[in-house]
């Protein structure tokens, strides 16, 4: 517990209670601990709301990004959080995911290098605790003619099926793809398994005449190209 004496947001004066000092100074004024203070409501008869949320932020090193990849279950661990607590958390942490993330698209988005790739699947792949596999179908000018998941795994793989891969390009008549998965470890090396993937659909890809341009692996922080690294 930290050094300082807790105590009850009841008693703290008006200004410094987190709702009323969110109507009083704006939601601006309110650090992450208080943010969080409101929507758990109340703590435990040890930690006030607020020193409860200041516990759970010191868990995540006070990274908002990895609070958001805990699950119901991660936060229902803490002293004082149930099911509904651990509920409004998460649903504030998607929230704002999304309304930091997606944005207005515009009609046709253009690939013009992996960079592009990767700022195009954030809203879909960041935070995301396990891997899935996409395909981007591009159109001749590069424009993405759709985004299909291919499927979803567990934190260490996935499955892409080249016949349902190659099926989803030829119904909406893909000029090329970009594969596109994730690594959720944050490795951003290609496995012998990704390498060997790659290389089979590249193949397939040229006997349909639907090149595969690109394989992206996503982390949160950064990407591989296999094609920047002249390895597709």
């Amino acid at each position: 517990m930290d050094s300082y004496t807790s105590i009850k947001i009841s008693l703290l004066s008006e200004e410094d209670r987190p709702r009323e000092k969110l109507l009083l100074k704006g939601k601006s004024s309110l650090s992450d601990a208080e943010l969080i203070a409101i929507l758990i409501g109340s703590g435990t008869k040890q930690l006030s709301a607020v020193d409860l949320a200041k516990h759970i932020l010191s868990k995540v090193n006070y990274n908002l990004a990895e609070l958001a990849r805990m699950s119901i279950a991660d936060l229902q661990k803490f002293k004082g959080i149930g099911e509904a607590k651990a509920i409004s958390i998460v649903a504030a942490m998607e929230l704002g995911r999304r309304r930091k993330l997606i944005t207005e698209q515009p009609k046709k988005v253009k690939i013009n290098s992996s960079a592009d790739v990767w700022h195009f699947m954030k809203p879909d792949l960041l935070d995301e605790s396990v891997e899935h596999f996409y395909i981007l179908l591009l159109n001749r000018n590069n424009q993405v003619i759709k985004k299909q998941l291919i499927s979803s795994g567990g934190t260490s793989g996935t499955v892409a099926d080249p016949k349902i891969i190659f099926k989803h390009a030829l119904d909406n008549l893909a000029c090329s793809i970009v594969l596109v998965h994730n690594h959720p470890s944050g490795n951003l090396k290609p496995s012998e398994q990704d390498r060997r993937l790659t290389n089979r659909l590249k193949e397939a890809g040229k006997n349909l005449e639907v090149p595969v341009i690109d394989h992206v692996i996503f982390t949160d922080l950064a990407y591989f190209s296999f094609a920047d690294e002249g390895l597709i």
